[in-house]
């Protein structure tokens, strides 16, 4: 089963980048892949605007395209502030681990300990929630707060979405948040399962300021904005007079100018707005992994890198050439936005958008790809496994890459990656060669649910039943709760079993 992420809402998980490039033996010039890349964006995609930063060992390179409003006629620039959404849940988990450091609390304390009178709610079956998996995202708490799920539920145009969820936080106050949170239920062990959580973000956010007796937004200056040179950063609730005119326009999917995100209870979860030429600078600041607060923040705490693993709030996947890439994506009622970076090859990609239209995250990270893959080319072993694969038809891929393997040792793929590039195939109505990648992804990754699904889509959408049905039984038995798979079984007339 394909599993996209489908966002109206505040921020979104991250969708990682499914392909990283090696590192080029000589200068790069990325020059006519962005230009290309941006400009198809702008003009063939749902989009508005479109600002683009790349890192590369001491070089960098700005990209803009389309118009910071509709109807403005006005090129964004490096400057052009954006709002980067759940982006900001690094610098509050920066913020953590310089808190760390500095030993002014430990991560695996009680969230509890920094929290006034009694939430005895906040343990499950005697485990608490620590400060560690409020940075993770496996605290186990709501998205929002208030969480108010009856309001949504009736379908609703996104414009409206936007107008009740404003409403709802607009005037909502600490004490309140305190309240609702003495009301929520825990539904697992704290640690287990990592879930988006603004909730999250903005108690740790709270305790960091109680900790230091001072203000979320003077501690992301003097920690990370002023010691990085980074002016044109800003929290969304407090863009300077004179940067206002730097502010790109939000839009919503149905192109209307949305409100700018000047909710303060949601500050330390998404509300900071950023330019391409501070992001820039933010990138190198983690790429250099100098500082130990920087160091400590790109620590697996939960996961497992050969899958996908969570830091403090980075997303941190091995590429195909078995190195780190840590990423994350953010979005708000009219901005989406997609950082990756990879240390090992001193290199990092923002691009930020004035327009989300629900899959705008997911777009900007598959552009990220197409610049790599344009800018650096395959790495050698991919390169070689695919050239292989395709001479032989796509027939016994897992003994293909076997064998690449034994001359490129290096070469890896996540059961993401080849689930992504499966539905490319099949997305292009190349069907045998999608059944040949997912088989691959089965013969890979054995005991995941997920390969068995996708590879009995393959088989249904080329019209061999037996096949499909043999592979979501499959798929049930590996996860009884997989809803995909049951609900096709019903429709090809199987049961489960």
């Amino acid at each position: 089963m394909r599993i996209l992420s489908q966002i109206y809402r505040l921020a979104s998980l991250l969708m990682p980048a499914v392909v990283a490039a090696q590192a080029p033996p000589v200068a790069i010039n990325p020059d006519t892949a962005a230009q290309r890349l941006g400009t198809k964006f702008v003009t063939t995609g749902d989009h508005i605007g479109l600002s683009i930063g790349l890192y590369d060992r001491g070089r960098t390179y700005f990209y803009n395209f389309g118009s910071t409003a509709i109807g403005a006629h006005r090129t964004p620039t490096a400057n052009t502030l954006y709002e980067i959404g759940s982006i900001t849940k690094t610098f509050t988990s920066l913020l953590l681990a310089q808190a760390i450091r500095e030993k002014k609390l430990a991560l695996n304390d009680d969230i509890r300990r920094y929290l006034d009178g009694q939430y005895p709610n906040l343990t499950y079956q005697g485990q608490p929630i620590r400060l560690l998996h409020l940075a993770n995202t496996t605290s186990g708490l709501p998205d929002n707060l208030p969480d108010r799920p009856d309001v949504f539920q009736q379908k609703q145009r996104p414009d409206s979405v936007t107008a009740i969820f404003s409403r709802l936080h607009r005037g909502y106050t600490r004490p309140q948040f305190y309240q609702d949170l003495r009301q929520v239920k825990l539904s697992r062990a704290p640690g287990t399962r990592s879930q988006h959580s603004n909730v999250a973000t903005q108690l740790l956010g709270y305790i960091l300021e109680r900790v230091y007796k001072m203000p979320y937004e003077e501690l992301v200056q003097r920690y990370i904005l002023a010691p990085n040179g980074m002016t044109s950063t800003t929290p969304a609730t407090a863009v300077p007079a004179a940067s206002t005119a730097l502010q790109a326009k939000g839009h919503s999917s149905e192109n209307h100018i949305t409100p700018f995100l000047t909710l303060p209870d949601l500050l330390p979860a998404g509300g900071l707005s950023s330019s391409t030429a501070d992001m820039v600078k933010y990138l190198q600041l983690q790429l250099a992994e100098k500082s130990p607060a920087v160091k400590l923040s790109h620590q697996v705490t939960h996961g497992s890198i050969e899958q996908e693993a969570v830091g403090f709030n980075w997303f941190i996947t091995k590429t195909v050439a078995s190195k780190r890439a840590l990423s994350h994506s953010g979005g708000s009622f009219g901005f989406a936005s997609y950082c990756v970076f990879y240390p090992e090859q001193n290199r990092g990609l923002v691009l930020l958008a004035n327009k989300n239209n629900g899959s705008t995250e997911t777009r900007l990270a598959e552009l990220a790809v197409a610049l790599e893959e344009s800018t650096y080319g395959l790495p050698s072993g991919l390169r070689a496994f695919r050239t292989e694969l395709t001479k032989r038809g796509y027939q016994n891929a897992l003994a293909v890459f076997t064998a690449t393997r034994q001359q490129h040792p290096e070469l890896f793929l996540s059961e993401d990656y080849v689930n992504s590039w499966g539905y490319g195939l099949l997305a292009q109505g190349r069907k045998r060669e999608a059944i040949g990648v997912f088989q691959l992804n089965v013969g890979l990754y054995p005991d995941g649910a997920n390969t068995y699904d996708s590879l009995a889509e393959a088989y249904e959408a080329n019209g061999e039943r037996e096949l499909a049905i043999k592979n979501y039984r499959r798929s049930v038995e590996l996860n009884p709760a997989n809803s995909n798979a049951v609900e096709q079984l019903k429709k090809l007339g199987a049961s489960g079993k």
